[in-house]
């Protein structure tokens, strides 16, 4: 296992482990500290395994941040002026 997938399960180990501490804020700072962190470990596993492991690091990161891409997405489908559903 390369250094990059070791990396990547840290990620996510310390991301599922935040997630179960209560918190005022809704885990909003330790989400834009984990999204600053797994990006640049997301390409690195791409680029070090290839297309496919990168697509899985991928779905697992956004299976760990599902919340922040749901507001992303509705701010998105804002800004082209559609509404929620």
């Amino acid at each position: 296992m390369s250094l990059s997938l070791i990396a990547v399960l840290f990620w996510l180990v310390l991301a599922n482990v935040i997630a179960m501490f209560p918190s005022k804020k809704n885990h909003w700072p330790a989400a834009y500290a984990l999204i600053a962190i797994g990006v640049p470990l997301l390409g690195w596993a791409t680029l070090e395994n290839g297309p496919v492991i990168g697509l899985l690091s991928l779905i697992a990161g956004a299976s760990v941040l599902r919340w922040p891409l749901i507001y992303l997405w509705r701010w998105l489908r804002r800004g082209r002026g559609q509404r929620d559903a």
